[in-house]
């Protein structure tokens, strides 16, 4: 037998040797495993959970700057009318209270 069929016997001979390709085991005849496809789930799960996250971290800012903005204008109203005299003192502190006490906290 020459050398080149005596390693081919050979490898025929050991299913584990025949199975190694170029990059290692596991990359021979039968391919690359379950390695492909859970790394091909997993990669779009990945970048779904960090817009998610992106989205609910900057989306409470947003809500919370409006919020706050609207306690601002509700407070400059109460002030204009207590001003204009629609409202007197007593009547004034006791609304611009309330508006304080339920403004959202950080």
């Amino acid at each position: 037998m020459s050398t080149i069929t005596a390693a081919a016997v050979s490898a025929l001979a050991t299913p584990h040797l025949a199975a190694v390709g170029p990059f290692g085991p596991g990359w021979g005849a039968g391919g690359p495993g379950w390695g492909f496809p859970l790394l091909g789930l997993l990669v779009p799960l990945f970048w779904i959970a960090v817009i998610v996250t992106l989205a609910l971290v900057f989306g409470r800012r947003f809500r919370r700057a409006r919020l706050e903005s609207a306690g601002a204008l509700a407070e400059q109203t109460l002030g204009q009318r207590y001003a204009n005299g629609d409202i007197d003192e007593r009547e004034y502190r006791a609304r611009l209270d309330v508006l304080r006490a339920t403004r959202p906290t950080r």
